[in-house]
């Protein structure tokens, strides 16, 4: 389920099936110009990066984002027919890629307001479900996700702790759990640690990064 997946650094993941396709690209290390699609998860430098996102765009490469990043995105030269703007608890297709958002955002803390409408995504690729969370705590929303592998914040600070991550992964019981957002802005080996040790076993942690 995770052949041909990378986390590239922090929250930057890229699948490389039938279609490539990137999350929140950033630290990119040199021009590819290869999506086929970029989702983007909120407007924060760390996850919508204009320069990286221009490593990875080519001529006809679709662009998802929240409705914060529309001008931002025709600057970048993305044109309306390859932008899909999206909202939390919906559902879209693109490129033929199933789609459906779940909010994103932060219950004691201030950084990810749940009235901005971040998301994060869930994609269907292969009959796999995929779950990749952005940046939030445990929610109402995120507690009833169903996916084979969820990719989940585990840095603190911005979004969940280890502790938490392993919590709402536990609760929503996927095959696979990949711990993201730590190691560069946020977020430890440390934290890798007790992320591992705090899952249930019969849920396979994937360490990406």
């Amino acid at each position: 389920m995770l052949k041909n997946i990378k986390v590239l650094c922090h929250s930057s993941i890229k699948f490389n099936k039938e279609q490539i396709i990137y999350f929140d690209p950033f630290k990119i290390n040199k021009n590819y110009n290869d999506a086929d699609v970029i989702f983007v998860t909120h407007s924060h430098y760390d996850h919508f990066s204009e320069e990286d996102i221009l490593k990875v765009k080519k001529e006809d490469t679709k662009i998802v984002i929240t409705e914060d990043l529309y001008d931002r995105s025709t600057e970048l030269g993305f044109g309306k027919e390859n932008i899909l703007v999206v909202k939390p608890n919906e559902e879209y297709m693109v490129n033929n890629i199933k789609v459906k958002t779940i909010p994103a955002y932060n219950i004691s803390k201030n950084f990810h307001p749940k009235a901005n409408n971040w998301v994060g995504y869930i994609i269907t690729l292969d009959n796999v479900v995929y779950y990749i969370a952005g940046d939030t705590d445990i929610t109402e929303e995120n507690r009833k996700v169903k996916c084979d592998v969820a990719f989940v914040p585990i840095g603190g600070t911005y979004t969940m702790t280890a502790e938490e991550a392993a919590k709402l992964v536990n609760e929503i019981n996927p095959k696979i759990a990949v711990p993201i957002h730590y190691g560069l802005i946020v977020g430890s080996k440390e934290d890798e640690e007790i992320f591992k040790n705090s899952v249930n076993n019969n849920i396979n942690v994937s360490v990406l990064l």
